[in-house]
């Protein structure tokens, strides 16, 4: 791996860490980030739309331009509501 996929893999860590900080001192954006996400996920262009939602009624704030972070937590959005379907 060179150093500069490194970088962006430290990056991405940190980028997600700083959203899961945000999350712990404020929870009700996980009820929230859940419930717009159960109401896209079916949809074209799912993260698209639940980053829109996500940023213009939260503190959390994805541009619009999605980075590697961005990414996976929107993918771990849709798993956990995947994850929520699939024990129904």
């Amino acid at each position: 791996m060179s150093t500069s996929e490194i970088k962006n893999k430290e990056r991405a860590i940190d980028e997600l860490v700083l959203v899961l900080r945000k999350i712990f001192a404020e929870p009700e954006i996980c009820a929230k980030a859940l419930e717009i996400t159960r109401k896209y996920i079916n949809e074209d262009h799912p993260n698209i739309k639940i980053a829109d939602e996500l940023s213009a009624t939260t503190s959390v704030k994805i541009p619009v331009e999605h980075s590697e972070a961005d990414t996976l937590f929107l993918e771990m959005l849709k798993d956990l509501v995947r994850d929520e379907k699939a024990l129904y």
